[in-house]
């Protein structure tokens, strides 16, 4: 794998800053407001951009371990303060972070392999998470994070709003909760000129419509799911709240390091096969690490905190998602799609157990040695087998500002 030759990403205070610089430098066309607070009382904060009644509404960092939502979003803001045409029809806002207390848990802000991703990462359980919580929660145990982000689109009605998500491995690819014709061509023009594999087969689309190589929209609500398993449901998230103002959502994924196994469009030889082999390890590797925190658990001072709770509910996923693959058909035959079931069986157990890890390791726990070991081996694994390569920061912050660009321009001609 290749080194990373680049400086860090950004923390969220560096964004607050960032963003403070550039409302200063341009008070007239530019706004940086606190629009809410987190549960830990951290700000959240908006950047408003142009005066135009039409809006897009961009947001970042809405899960800790996906970093490059953040300095794309300042390379969109300053675009649009450089260029007039860009805020001509549509004013542009900026939520920095989405989820300031899980970013303050992701160590990782320069990582120069899997195993230094995975030493310092941290990703909320579901419920825990801003724009995911209202698939699992009533109304009135929602996060203020999600509060905050639900009163943010209320007030802007945006035509447009976007989310900025990525992966630590694998390809980029474009979630939508309603067809954008002609957004396909430019992304996939963007992915190319800049070397970045398409996810033409994304497991977490399984089932979608396709609307062009790796752009994929969602089911109308009351259709089935790929994965009956799994606890949540995209069309219960934040991201149709648009919805009730006529608009949509984009959700614009970019990777870290990336893999061709995700690009390739031909079918795989033996598709339902492969699934009950990945199910079979998936089941196993869980099994490892629930070992391990069965052991431990009972010399742990601590055993509620954000880190544990969510190794404990990704491990949770396992069993039923283990038997959709097993018990259903292959939603897609396709290598691609195959590849990216691999990917998130590996990843599944690796960020439990990787988070776990963290746990152990504060407490001075003895099962920390051999936690780690497995840690190391699964990321050098996962690396191997999907031969990543590292995608230059700049590289990733420019796909996703182009692909928001294009899905804004799209968007309004579809939304006028």
């Amino acid at each position: 794998m290749s080194p990373l030759p680049e400086p860090r990403y950004p923390s969220v205070p560096e964004l607050v800053a960032a963003a403070r610089a550039l409302a200063a430098g341009r008070p007239g066309l530019c706004v940086l407001e606190q629009v809410g607070a987190s549960r830990a009382g951290r700000p959240l904060h908006l950047l408003s951009v142009g005066h135009a009644r039409r809006a897009v509404l961009v947001v970042s960092g809405a899960h800790a371990n996906e970093p490059t939502g953040g300095p794309a979003l300042l390379s969109l803001a300053r675009r649009v303060l450089d260029e007039p045409g860009l805020r001509a029809d549509a004013s542009w806002h900026f939520l920095l972070c989405a989820d300031p207390d899980g970013a303050s848990l992701h160590e990782t802000p320069a990582p120069r392999s899997l195993l230094d991703y995975h030493l310092g990462f941290f990703r909320p359980a579901g419920a825990e998470q801003p724009e995911w919580s209202p698939s699992v929660l009533p109304p009135e145990l929602l996060p203020p994070e999600t509060r905050t982000l639900c009163a943010v689109i209320d007030a802007l009605c945006p035509y447009l709003q976007v989310t900025l998500h990525g992966t630590e491995l694998g390809g980029s690819w474009v979630q939508l909760t309603r067809d954008v014709p002609g957004l396909a061509e430019p992304f996939g023009k963007s992915a190319a000129e800049l070397h970045i594999p398409v996810e033409r087969g994304a497991c977490d689309a399984a089932g979608w419509a396709v609307s062009g190589p790796g752009v994929r929209v969602m089911p109308a609500p009351g259709a089935g799911v790929a994965y009956p398993s799994l606890p949540d449901d995209a069309r219960h998230s934040t991201w149709y709240r648009a919805h009730r103002h006529g608009g949509l959502t984009a959700i614009v994924e970019v990777p870290m390091w990336a893999s061709d196994v995700v690009d390739d469009p031909a079918p795989h030889p033996d598709p339902a096969a492969a699934m009950r082999r990945l199910a079979s390890r998936l089941l196993h590797d869980a099994g490892q690490v629930e070992q391990v925190l069965a052991d431990a658990l009972p010399r742990l001072p601590d055993a509620d905190g954000p880190l544990l709770r969510a190794a404990t509910w990704g491990l949770g996923l396992a069993p039923g998602l283990a038997a959709d693959w097993v018990h259903l058909p292959p939603a897609d035959t396709t290598m691609a799609y195959v590849g990216s079931v691999d990917a998130f069986g590996r990843r599944l157990p690796l960020r439990a157990a990787a988070m776990l890890l963290r746990v152990l390791r504060e407490a001075g726990d003895p099962g920390a040695a051999g936690l780690r070991r497995l840690v190391a081996a699964w990321s050098e694994a996962f690396s191997d087998s999907f031969r990543a390569r590292w995608v230059p920061m700049r590289h990733q912050v420019e796909h996703q500002a182009r692909t928001v660009l294009a899905a804004a321009h799209h968007a309004h001609e579809l939304t006028a």
